[in-house]
């Protein structure tokens, strides 16, 4: 039988976990890293640890919310060739193979502007891809791809800050959907030692507003901290820990590891309360 449709499929996701009673696991892949080649079998590993979601970060110069292993990523990514249609070919063949987890494009708005917006969420739509997280595009400005990526059944994702002030978080989550992206601290992404102790006040702050499912991201680098999350949270995202594991494990041991860490996450993410 087939999966749910694109634009259906992150909800369905979310359903799925609060069924069996844990936070969903969205974990980051590079697309590029460590080579264009390689980031279909990262992705694969990524999956075959048991993660719910996968982001698929899109290369670009400036990454400003990004800290130093998703910008030397990025980088060493850009510097192989590896642009936007490369990441929409590995979204196909993924799908192809029968992949029907979430998948969402994790990018800035300058490729996806300079590539066509209406353009970007045709192909997207063919191909299965979920949706997009935009960190530099407020509401305001993102009315259009909004608009375009409704009526294609695709989701644009939240996100929002601790800094977020109640009128920017209601203006985020009105004009989004799927789910929202909540960051846990102020700053950049990256590992972090341990999480903020504000997150529990700035989730509350949010479910004000919404009832989409949260799930928090940047500095969730261990197991501790996914179970730390899940308590808390519909969905938990891990990113630079992941790439952290390809940097520092041998060529031919760094998939098995990858996908050691997220099995250990994904363990992490049953809900004890």
């Amino acid at each position: 039988m087939s999966g749910p449709i694109q634009g259906h499929r992150l909800a369905a996701t979310f359903a799925q976990t609060k069924a069996e009673n844990r936070a969903a696991l969205i974990t980051f892949a590079t697309v590029g890293y460590p080579t264009p080649a390689d980031t279909a079998d990262v992705v694969r590993a990524l999956l075959a640890g048991g993660s719910d979601v996968v982001e698929l970060g899109i290369p670009f110069s400036d990454p400003l919310a990004d800290g130093a292993t998703i910008q030397h990523a990025s980088q060493i990514a850009l510097e192989q060739g590896t642009t936007l249609k490369m990441a929409f070919n590995l979204v196909r063949d993924l799908r192809s193979e029968g992949v029907e987890t979430p998948l969402v494009f994790m990018g800035y708005y300058n490729p996806f502007l300079h590539y066509g917006l209406e353009r970007v969420v045709k192909e997207a739509a063919e191909i299965g891809l979920d949706g997009f997280i935009v960190p530099d595009l407020p509401p305001e400005e993102g009315q259009e791809f909004g608009r375009l990526a409704r009526a294609h059944d695709l989701d644009l994702i939240p996100l929002l800050a601790p800094t977020s002030t109640e009128s920017r978080i209601q203006a985020n989550v009105q004009a989004g959907s799927g789910f929202v992206y909540c960051v846990s601290l102020i700053g950049v992404t990256g590992a972090r030692e341990q999480l903020s102790a504000t997150l529990p006040e700035f989730l509350g702050r949010v479910r004000k507003h919404t009832d989409l499912p949260l799930a928090v991201g940047f500095g969730v680098s261990r197991p501790e901290h996914v179970a730390t999350v899940a308590q808390m949270a519909e969905g938990v995202v891990s990113a630079s820990a992941l790439i952290n594991v390809l940097d520092d494990t041998s060529a031919a041991r760094r998939f098995d590891a990858l996908k050691d860490l997220v099995h250990a996450m994904r363990a992490a993410t049953v809900h004890t309360k």
